[in-house]
């Protein structure tokens, strides 16, 4: 059964640092770029950062240079290292696929991240 697990989140201050984690079992890690989404209320999911087989990354404007993708094989974990947030950064974090056709895998429960000013 195809799961995904994010956690990490949590309440931090603007100009704080999180890290947070997706655990995905049932899946092939190996074999599937991932990507990290966001939502914010009252937004539609947005797509923030992903990472390739090879480890290649890329991120969304609004991110780059304060988060960092990561993915550990032996642990079928990904990791988003968030720092310099800002209250813009306030959304449900959520892991899945990164395809062309867009995530693949049902969505998990995400982890909520708050940033206060």
């Amino acid at each position: 059964q195809v799961q995904l697990v994010e956690s990490g989140g949590g309440l931090v201050q603007a100009g704080g640092s999180l890290r947070l984690s997706c655990v995905a079992s049932g899946v092939n890690f190996r074999l599937a770029a991932m990507g990290w989404y966001r939502q914010a209320p009252g937004k539609q999911r947005e797509l923030v950062a992903g990472i390739t087989t090879v480890g290649t990354t890329n991120y969304a404007d609004s991110v780059q240079g304060r988060f960092t993708t990561s993915r550990d094989y032996a642990k079928n974990t990904m990791y988003l290292q968030m720092n310099s947030l800002k209250p813009e950064d306030t959304a449900v974090y959520y892991c899945n696929t990164l395809t062309s056709r867009g995530p693949t895998l049902s969505w998990g429960r995400g982890t909520q991240v708050t940033v206060s000013s």
